[in-house]
């Protein structure tokens, strides 16, 4: 076995577009310690990240030390075997495919034609923040139980949190933020819980707190279910717009020949909305033919695997219509498997991006849509006119 190489990548380069240093690791270095992101090794492979997400007693989901835990309370995505399987059966009433189906779909598409509503007259946009995130900002709302926040709060707390959670840097700003959006997620869950005690429902904190878990584990998994579940939808419908508009054959055939759930599908491969997922290497570890010592920090890059030339014809390109687009992890492929995936399709695929193209036919782009981001991947403002 060999001792994994250095990759050298210039953060500010890496976080505005990730993929050519990660093709370059895919077919040099497909296991690399990178000095740049605090001395961690990066799995870009599909085939090792599939293998390796479900031998949870090597690469462990439990980070004592690590930023989210450190950051947000040890949530189920921090824990392994029993410990993460209770946790997710308390919430899985909340987010399984029926409630979403029954409770929560008609719901979404309430809200969402009432921000159409509003949107409509104006005649131009930023999809990011006048669409995308009100959107998803609404649905986690009804998600959460935390009904009394804005939807512009939900999104500020939930990009505070993700920023924490990436910021291996150690900017004290970043972690300042952080820790101001946890503080604010608590007082919100201090104020519901007792109303969703006397009238309970389907929302996460509900039904958790029905289930028993105690203080500290309800506000954990209430920060992890926003911290994935604003950016992520939120990111994907805007994102998923922008590359509807710049494929005009796609648009042509969205909707009919062609699926949104295809589209959403694919985008989320192309452009994954979560690109990493952290975990702590528990032992001595050889994957791809080089050693990653115990107590190292690895870095499953999804976004990479969804790019791995091995799984997909021409990883690069947007194309809905691929054969080979079942391969793709975007809500991972292990026991951790996003627990909110069936609320993510319903919210993106059948509600905000089915809704947005039948309310405002001639939607155009007006003006470029910078990304940004290799942890978390969206787009910064996709700006419209109709």
């Amino acid at each position: 076995m060999a001792d994994a190489p250095d990759i050298r990548i210039d953060p500010a380069a890496f976080a505005a577009d990730p993929y050519p240093d990660l093709a370059r690791m895919r077919a040099e270095a497909p296991v690399a310690r990178v000095p740049a992101l605090g001395g961690a090794y990066l799995l870009t492979r599909r085939a090792d990240i599939r293998r390796e997400e479900k031998r949870i007693e090597v690469f462990s989901s439990r980070q004592p030390g690590g930023l989210m835990t450190r950051l947000m309370g040890e949530n189920m995505m921090r824990r392994d075997g029993d410990g993460h399987l209770s946790e997710r059966k308390a919430l899985f009433p909340a987010l399984s495919p029926r409630t979403v189906r029954e409770v929560w779909l008609p719901m979404f598409r309430a809200k969402t034609a009432e921000i159409l509503d509003a949107l409509e007259p104006r005649g131009a946009a930023d999809l990011v923040t006048d669409y995308a995130m009100p959107v998803s900002g609404e649905a986690l709302k009804l998600l959460t139980g935390l009904t009394e926040m804005s939807a512009a709060d939900m999104d500020r707390v939930s990009q505070a949190m993700i920023d924490g959670c990436a910021n291996y840097a150690g900017d004290p700003q970043v972690e300042a933020r952080c820790h101001e959006a946890t503080a604010f997620i608590d007082r919100h869950i201090e104020t519901m819980r007792p109303k969703l005690a006397a009238a309970p429902d389907m929302s996460s904190l509900s039904v958790m707190d029905r289930a028993g878990l105690g203080p500290d584990r309800l506000s954990a998994n209430i920060k992890l279910v926003i911290s994935g579940g604003q950016n992520e939808p939120r990111d994907a419908i805007a994102g998923a717009a922008w590359a509807v508009l710049t494929h005009p054959e796609v648009r042509a055939a969205a909707g009919a020949s062609l699926s949104w759930t295809a589209i959403f599908a694919e985008y989320a491969r192309w452009i994954s909305p979560i690109g990493m997922s952290p975990r702590e290497v528990a032992q001595d570890a050889e994957v791809a033919g080089v050693t990653i010592p115990k107590g190292a920090r690895a870095f499953l890059m999804f976004g990479s695997a969804n790019r791995d030339e091995a799984a997909f014809a021409h990883p690069d390109v947007f194309d809905p219509w691929r054969a080979d687009g079942s391969g793709a992890i975007p809500f991972g492929a292990g026991p951790h498997f996003c627990a909110g995936a069936a609320a993510s399709r319903a919210l993106v695929a059948e509600v905000a991006l089915p809704m947005l193209f039948d309310r405002l036919p001639g939607l155009t782009l007006a003006g470029d849509a910078p990304f940004a981001g290799w942890a978390f991947r969206g787009p910064r403002a996709v700006p419209v006119r109709w």
